[in-house]
């Protein structure tokens, strides 16, 4: 069975219910990708209704105080996606009478938007066959293939893109993307994940190798560690005698 069958398959019996996916309000989706960037679902989701029912629309963030967004940011850390989101908000209400962008060319242009925001969106909201890639991602992926190209390496990241991009389902590529990103949330996870049940457990090289837990793998960094040394200079002076 085609990999993007199964996924949405499983998908379609699994999905959370989350208010977010009730819309294709590309405003509504913008604000739930930026809050849940290194934020958990279940402390983002307060902060994604309380922001909806205070900003309804782009025009009503736009207009607030940028000490105001700040304020109902706090909590979710990470400042700068709060300012960048109130920076893009401006930015298209006065620049593009309220229109949000709608292709992943556009939207990649805003402030604070990277490739797997703009893929989400442009996905779901326009149904451009983007794919998305993040944590969930390279771990199904480099699972489900046996693939140990590091995460974060440049050929890495290059690498599980255009694998990516040649999995989605062209015909529902937003449907697809949320497929994935729940599958690893949910199923495939970093510790643990459920293979017995998997409905890729036939057909996936980490379960018949027996590699799950060494991918997906990552490059280390090496940590620059500043040291500070204390130096005693001893003067000695010689004094001549005649």
């Amino acid at each position: 069975m085609k990999f993007s069958n199964t996924l949405i398959y499983w998908y379609l019996q699994n999905n959370r219910d989350l208010p977010w996916r009730k819309s294709k309000n590309p405003y509504f989706i913008w604000l739930s990708e930026i809050m849940l960037q290194q934020t958990r679902v279940a402390q983002g989701l307060a902060y994604y209704l309380k922001f909806t029912t205070t900003f309804p629309t782009v025009f009503d963030l736009a207009k607030a105080d940028e000490s105001t967004v700040l304020k109902m940011w706090q909590g979710l850390g990470y400042y700068s996606r709060a300012r960048n989101l109130h920076f893009s908000a401006k930015q298209i209400s006065n620049e593009l009478n309220g229109i949000f962008p709608s292709t992943y060319e556009e939207i990649i242009k805003l402030k604070g938007i990277g490739d797997y925001t703009a893929s989400a969106i442009s996905s779901i909201c326009f149904n451009e066959p983007t794919a998305v890639v993040d944590g969930n991602v390279y771990r199904v992926l480099s699972r489900y293939f046996g693939l140990n190209t590091p995460t974060n390496s440049t050929s890495g990241i290059k690498e599980f893109k255009t694998l990516a991009q040649t999995l989605i389902d062209i015909s529902q590529p937003g449907t697809y993307n949320q497929a994935l990103m729940d599958f690893g949330a949910l199923h495939c996870k970093p510790q643990n994940p459920l293979c017995e049940t998997c409905p890729f457990s036939d057909s996936c090289v980490a379960f018949e190798k027996k590699l799950t837990k060494e991918l997906p793998v990552k490059e280390k960094k090496i940590k620059v560690r500043k040291r500070y040394f204390n130096f005693l200079v001893i003067k000695t002076e010689i004094i001549k005698q005649f």
